[in-house]
């Protein structure tokens, strides 16, 4: 059990990834997605809160509206900074991988508790109220892989 805490918190921190490749991979591919959706909740005009959350903006005032947006646009930048910190670790920290996981798992596992405790009305089923619960359990899948050493049991 001793290896699993030194895999997730290494004593140094540097480029040396030790797990499997396909979490490595993963992890590049969600630090992606993450600086995607980041970028369109900041610049998109509605950000993406009707357009793609399905929130029908257009049912409110326009300061409600605006209201939404705003806070969608300052979600936009909090995904901003932690997409940054996975793409500085992808970049330079990659011994830093599996505590990103748990970040990740940490996010979407809230994000669901949330949604479900302060449900968001929508016009439709919102992606990312439906990719939570997959997230989670692929984040732990890969978490497993990103500590996994051979010989390490």
């Amino acid at each position: 059990m001793s290896f699993v805490f030194k895999s997730i918190f290494p004593k140094v921190i540097d480029n040396h990834y030790q797990g499997a490749k396909l979490s490595q991979y993963l992890f590049y591919f969600l630090t992606a997605v993450t600086l995607w959706r980041s970028q369109h909740h900041l610049l998109a005009a509605d950000g993406g809160a009707q357009s793609i959350a399905t929130i029908p903006l257009d049912a409110f005032s326009s300061e409600a509206a605006s209201t939404i947006i705003g806070v969608f646009a300052l979600w936009g930048l909090s995904q901003l900074l932690i997409a940054f910190l996975y793409l500085l670790v992808s970049i330079r920290y990659r011994s830093l991988i599996p505590l990103m996981y748990i970040i990740m798992i940490a996010e979407y596992a809230g994000r669901l508790a949330i949604g479900m405790y302060k449900p968001v009305v929508t016009a439709g089923d919102a992606p990312g109220a439906l990719i939570n619960l997959p997230m989670v359990l692929v984040c732990i899948f890969a978490l497993l892989g990103s500590i996994y050493r051979r010989g390490n049991h």
